[in-house]
């Protein structure tokens, strides 16, 4: 966080209600089953492919109960937030941050929407479109592997109660 934003920050930052689910989302889209077992390329890419991918996973639990549609706010702020610290750190200046950032949220909310709708559909075409649309893979992987991972964590997310959701014990 910059000096100014210290400076300015609230006291008691009301993104901490989520701070643990996104570590977990972070957690989950680093194991390397993504990588070596899935496909994904470990790449600059296909890490944000899965960040964002198990992040819309998470968003689309999240908006299906009302108590969690601020969290799922606060937990979109917190993606905002490293997103834009990976982009500085990688030595993108601050004059094109903005426009990045822009960049990397119509991206979020694509595979939001390409989740929402796989993720309803009775049969596995649909996911399995959206992972190859969405997802860098490595050449000649199968991308019904990820499809088949995300599906998994759908349902392991489903069935988690609020507070456990935001405590972030997702596959514990």
């Amino acid at each position: 966080m910059s000096f100014i934003a210290k400076l300015f920050a609230r006291r008691g930052d009301d993104r901490d209600v989520a701070r643990p689910l996104w570590h977990r989302v972070v957690a989950i889209s680093r194991e390397p089953q993504w990588y070596a077992e899935a496909g994904v390329a470990d790449t600059v890419g296909g890490r944000f492919d899965a960040i964002t991918m198990v992040l819309s996973v998470v968003l689309l639990r999240m908006e299906a109960d009302p108590a969690l549609i601020e969290p799922s706010v606060r937990l979109t702020e917190l993606f905002v937030e490293d997103m834009d610290g990976q982009l500085r750190e990688s030595g993108v200046g601050d004059q094109v941050v903005g426009k990045h950032m822009g960049k990397l949220m119509s991206v979020l909310g694509g595979r939001l929407g390409a989740c929402r709708e796989a993720l309803a559909a009775s049969d596995e075409a649909p996911l399995l479109e959206a992972v190859k649309r969405n997802v860098t893979m490595i050449e000649g992987s199968d991308p019904a592997r990820v499809a088949a991972r995300l599906r998994d964590l759908a349902r392991q997310i489903a069935i988690l109660p609020a507070d456990a959701l935001l405590a972030g014990e997702i596959g514990r």
